[in-house]
């Protein structure tokens, strides 16, 4: 019968060890554990035509604000060319007003000269008074006809200017839409997937490629109240990535965001507490020496 307890009392044994974390257990190490996530950015096709070029590869990495590849823009560049031509012909008919109307201001300053000269006869009594009343009624009606004139070429010219704006405005458009033609991505990253090839049609919001920056990773942990209370924002924690299946790689971060609204456990994500229900969410800015990848696991141990 003892062989037989001391085989029990051995197998209960067991059993309890195996069931007893260990010292490296993840969860005991650590104080919140999360998902590395990535600033990801679905470049689409801002213009519409077929895509003349698509120079990028799944893998590649590219320099935000490089020429990747555009779309067909021939029929825009004619439509700018035809409304350069139409805003060419409006401005040819604006009018010089100070030309038109210096034949009128010529004839004005020779009556005012010979208004001048008969009222000094008349004052003299060498002058006959009709010839100068004569003369005031000349200056009324070219003063009249002057002021008509000027008008009417100043709104022609206005009437002018504001087309001339107008085509202005639609070639500025248009260079705005040849603009957009080019494909460029909007932040220096690598490349994860890409949708469209050189010869195919892009609509305007059709995906081109998926563009990641994956030198400057988040860590997003989910950390429980009393936690909370330890953290602040911009504060250096220590964060730990997955090197192989027992060793781990250790990174500086910074706490860069914290929720301000509290939230379940997430199902995937295991806390120092996991007996609390509201855990608030938290981002740990880390850079990436390349070893840690998208999706993979990652802790934090807090330094207080």
């Amino acid at each position: 019968m003892k062989p037989l307890i001391v085989k029990r009392e051995l197998l209960c044994l067991g059993a309890l060890l195996l069931l007893t974390p260990s010292c490296g257990d993840k969860n005991g190490d650590f104080d919140a554990s999360g998902v590395f996530e990535a600033t990801e950015v679905l470049v689409s096709a801002q213009g519409a035509g077929e895509i003349v070029a698509l120079d990028v590869a799944e893998g590649e990495t590219v320099e935000a604000g490089t020429l990747l590849g555009c779309i067909d823009t021939m029929q825009l560049h004619w439509q700018r060319e035809q409304l350069k031509a139409n805003k060419m012909a409006v401005d040819s008919r604006q009018c010089d007003v100070p030309k038109q109307l210096a034949s009128l201001r010529q004839q004005l300053a020779t009556q005012q000269r010979e208004r001048t000269r008969y009222e000094k006869l008349v004052q003299s009594n060498a002058g006959n008074r009709k010839q100068l009343d004569d003369i005031d009624a000349q200056i009324a009606l070219l003063e009249k006809q002057l002021a008509a004139q000027s008008e009417t070429l100043e709104n022609t010219n206005r009437s002018l200017r504001g087309e001339s704006l107008a085509l202005s405005a639609q070639i500025a458009r248009v260079e705005d839409l040849i603009a957009k033609c080019r494909i460029e991505s909007p932040l220096s990253g690598t490349v994860l997937t890409k949708y469209a090839e050189p010869g195919e049609l892009a609509v305007q919001g059709r995906a081109l490629f998926k563009v990641a920056d994956i030198e400057n990773l988040f860590l997003r942990v989910y950390v429980t109240a009393d936690q909370l209370t330890r953290m602040t924002i911009g504060e250096p924690v220590a964060v730990f990535a997955d090197d192989g299946t027992s060793d781990r790689r250790e990174y500086a971060g910074q706490v860069v965001w914290i929720s301000d609204k509290s939230e379940f456990t997430p199902k995937t994500i295991q806390t120092r507490n996991e007996r609390a229900n509201l855990v608030y969410a938290v981002k740990v800015a880390v850079k990436n020496d390349g070893y840690i990848k998208q999706g993979m696991y990652g802790e934090i141990k807090l330094n207080r």
